[in-house]
């Protein structure tokens, strides 16, 4: 009876922003159809943002809704990308690894010899530089995760990190659809760039609904390779320890926590498509489901944005996430030029 009566108390904990998130989302969805130029990603997300701002005005109302909408946050997107693995066979996602290895690899050459020279020229300490250099180089919050797993850096620099990747989430939303369409970019090619430049999956995610359903598909089978740099860098960080520390001495955690989940799941949901047992009937559903939470997503990430926590980012971990993220941008179209996808 115990168990039963935390469940329930649970549940109506999170079912306030959950509810605010869903709400949100639901209603982006058909104004987002309606204006494809705009799309419900980015409509969502500034849904979810004008709702925070009236959420901030009434005292007591971050305690009803924040433990729905940090849920939302940490753990739909997770479901949203499993679910969109349903729909992509695993020979699919090889074909596609084969096809763009050149511009990942080369984009995330380019990324991290840039990390490391910006760095040092804007005199970034060790552990805010790391962060902001794994977070927008390889898979935005997750890869701040990774590290942060692995390093257990100082909570501050974590937290100015993670604010710079959001910034610059909402920015690439924004932005790069409009430049892929003035570029000319095929779906593809910017599905391709989207995977290879923008940090965050959730942003990858969005900009290429906004910008079209090949391009996002094709997005997401090249953010999440790109998300499986992921383990060399945690081995990296984990063997390096000592060094990256230094600074601080504070110890470092373990491989096993530093992994998301949802990359494995993917992997498995892929397999599983590739296999062809799930009814062809059940396809258009997924993705719509799945589009929908990453609405969802949007809309309880969009709850966050103040100007509080765009100051607390700092003014050197931005500068460096900006100048990495125009750095990524730009050498992954010139490697896309150089292959032949532009």
């Amino acid at each position: 009876m115990r168990g039963e009566g935390k469940g329930v108390n649970r549940a109506c904990a999170l079912a306030p922003g959950l509810a605010l998130a869903a709400l949100v989302a639901t209603v982006a969805t058909p104004v987002g159809t309606a204006l494809p130029m705009v799309g419900a990603p980015v409509l969502a997300l500034g849904g979810g943002a004008a709702a925070g701002i009236l959420l901030r005005r009434r005292e007591g109302a971050d305690a009803v809704f924040d433990p729905g909408l940090d849920l939302a946050r940490r753990r739909l997107l997770g479901v949203a990308i499993v679910l969109l693995g349903l729909g992509l066979p695993m020979g699919a996602v090889l074909s596609v690894g084969r096809e763009t290895a050149i511009v990942l690899i080369g984009t995330l050459i380019v990324g991290a010899v840039a990390a490391f020279v910006v760095g040092r020229m804007l005199a970034v300490d060790r552990e805010s530089a790391t962060l902001v250099a794994v977070g927008t180089t390889i898979c935005g919050a997750s890869a701040i995760a990774a590290a942060t797993a692995v390093l257990r850096p100082d909570r501050q620099r974590v937290a100015y990190a993670l604010g710079t990747i959001f910034v610059f989430n909402v920015a690439a939303v924004l932005v790069y659809p409009p430049v892929g369409r003035a570029l000319g970019l095929s779906q593809e090619a910017f599905g391709l760039w989207a995977g290879t430049a923008i940090n965050d999956t959730s942003s990858v995610l969005a900009a290429g609904v906004v910008f079209g359903a090949g391009a996002a598909q094709f997005a997401v089978i090249v953010k999440l390779i790109r998300s499986l740099a992921i383990v060399p860098l945690c081995v990296g960080l984990h063997v390096g320890r000592r060094h990256i520390t230094g600074e601080t001495g504070a110890p470092a955690g373990s491989l096993r926590q530093a992994f998301p989940l949802f990359v494995v799941l993917f992997v498995a949901a892929s397999v599983i498509a590739g296999l062809d047992i799930l009814p062809a009937a059940l396809t258009h559903p997924l993705a719509t489901t799945s589009s929908w939470l990453i609405a969802v997503v949007l809309a309880a990430i969009g709850t966050s944005l103040s100007i509080d926590r765009l100051r607390s980012a700092g003014a050197r971990p931005l500068v460096l996430g900006g100048v990495l993220g125009l750095i990524l941008g730009a050498g992954s179209l010139g490697l896309m030029y150089l292959t032949g996808w532009c």
